[in-house]
């Protein structure tokens, strides 16, 4: 990244560029320092973690993936990480208390998340893209928080077999408000945000509009929390 890099989009929002990484791979420090936490969060707010996707190779930090199985009442899979928070990111001054964060992603319940199905990248990237974003701030010395977007390459492509070109953080408004943060034993606290994929259109409205007015649009047509690549573009339009 360059901190520099005076660079803004249509909105006024910074964008940051980031060169290639010049970090060495560094076995983590804290690995799973907050897992027990999470896991307890997880329980308290969304539903009983199935099984935890475990990383066997981790740099800078370790991320495990926490799967919450789908039930009646929630129609769909939720898949949290724990390990991102292990290092505070850098963040500006004043943002102190956002300096550890979380994510999260909702998977339909019939998506394939057997051992055999994680082989093919059409199942798998939603797991990535969480151990990605989650791991970027760490390899950069920057920071991730509500209302950033993160494109997949400059300029963007699409993600696997989707029309799907980045992300956006945002608060998983579905899931209860007492989900969203967590001050650990240590007195650390830690923000979940949930990753949305974003279609170009989408990308480049909220580059322009801000991420309120995409917010806005998204929940206007219900879409944008449970990845569904067959939902309507809400900005091709416009």
């Amino acid at each position: 990244m360059n901190p520099g890099n005076d660079e803004r989009s249509a909105s006024g929002a910074p964008i940051y560029r980031h060169e290639e990484r010049t970090k060495p791979f560094s076995i983590p420090n804290h690995a799973t320092s907050n897992l027990e936490q999470i896991e307890a969060h997880v329980e308290a707010h969304i539903g009983k973690v199935e099984t935890v996707y475990h990383e066997i190779i981790s740099d800078l930090v370790h991320i495990d993936v926490l799967f919450v199985k789908a039930t009646d009442e929630r129609p769909y899979h939720v898949l949290v990480t724990s390990g991102v928070s292990d290092e505070p990111m850098n963040v500006p001054p004043g943002l102190e208390e956002h300096r550890r964060v979380e994510l999260l992603i909702a998977l339909p319940k019939d998506w394939p998340l057997t051992s055999e199905a994680m082989e093919e990248e059409n199942n798998y990237w939603p797991i990535r893209w969480l151990k990605t974003i989650g791991r970027l701030p760490h390899e950069y010395d920057t920071w991730i928080g509500w209302g950033h977007t993160i494109p997949n390459g400059d300029p963007a492509e699409n993600i696997a077999n989707t029309n799907f070109v980045g992300f956006m953080l945002a608060p998983p408004y579905v899931l209860p408000v007492d989900f969203f943060e967590l001050k650990t034993s240590s007195d650390a606290v830690i923000k979940f945000y949930a990753l949305i994929p974003l279609f170009q259109e989408e990308m480049d409205f909220k580059l322009k509009n801000g991420s309120d007015a995409i917010e806005e649009l998204l929940n206007e047509h219900d879409g944008g929390f449970e990845i569904d690549p067959t939902r309507p573009n809400v900005a091709k339009s416009r």
